[in-house]
């Protein structure tokens, strides 16, 4: 009968834990939080800079991935790979506010995709809805799977050409305060499910995040969303 009893309690007491063994882990998540935190003062630094990109293609864009601080060793074959966030806005074809971010990962297809110099910057504007459901969906080659271009600088670009508004992602970089355009092709983009799910917890993936309302933004992503919201709080068709 003790024995029974003993069981029962241990049972009990599994079963008390059990709606916490998902709950987000607080030092593991630490490397996320802070990737985001990078990923909001790239974003507030480029977007306070009107010669970077235009504000028709912000104005435009569906999503934007930050890739913040990606080294040249993430690029050489067989290395590391860059990792950043993705947000976008939220409803059915992507035209309210931005939403929660999503974590990503950028890989290098071939030595030839090698940056040099010292750390750069990505920023990736997704322009279409066809584009941003491919990256919720599973690894996207640029330039393959998605059609991409290295974006038109400046207020005065032609950021209306159909040539621009036809590509699904344009492509940015900066390095030591120069911003040029550049091209990744076949370099892939994937959703980061291992830091999602310590971001925000086991049950989660990048598609759940970004395309169900009742997930909330992390503190850490507070800049990141605050500055894409007042730079474009509306999407324009």
């Amino acid at each position: 009968m003790k024995y029974t009893k003993c069981w029962l309690v241990i049972v009990a007491g599994l079963l008390a834990l059990g709606p916490f063994s998902s709950a987000k882990n607080p030092s593991e998540a630490k490397a996320e939080q802070n990737r985001l935190q990078n990923a909001g003062k790239v974003m507030q630094e480029i977007l306070n800079v009107p010669d970077d990109i235009p504000q028709d293609l912000i104005d435009k864009a569906r999503c934007v991935v930050v890739m913040p601080s990606v080294l040249k060793a993430a690029f050489v074959v067989g290395g590391s790979y860059g990792r950043g966030t993705m947000v976008c806005r939220t409803g059915k074809d992507f035209t309210g506010p931005w939403g929660a971010p999503a974590m990503y990962a950028l890989e290098g297809g071939s030595a030839g995709l090698q940056i040099g110099g010292e750390a750069t910057d990505f920023v990736f504007l997704v322009m279409n809805d066809r584009g941003a459901s491919s990256l919720l969906r599973t690894k996207v080659k640029l330039g393959a799977d998605a059609s991409i271009a290295a974006g038109p600088k400046g207020r005065s670009a032609a950021a209306d050409t159909d040539a621009y508004m036809r590509v699904e992602i344009l492509t940015y970089s900066r390095a030591r305060g120069v911003f040029p355009g550049i091209s990744l092709e076949g370099s892939t983009l994937r959703p980061d499910e291992d830091a999602n799910r310590k971001l925000y917890g086991n049950s989660t993936s990048a598609a759940k995040i970004i395309t169900e309302s009742d997930v909330s933004a992390p503190t850490s992503a507070r800049d990141l969303v605050a500055a894409l919201q007042k730079s474009s709080p509306q999407l324009k068709r």
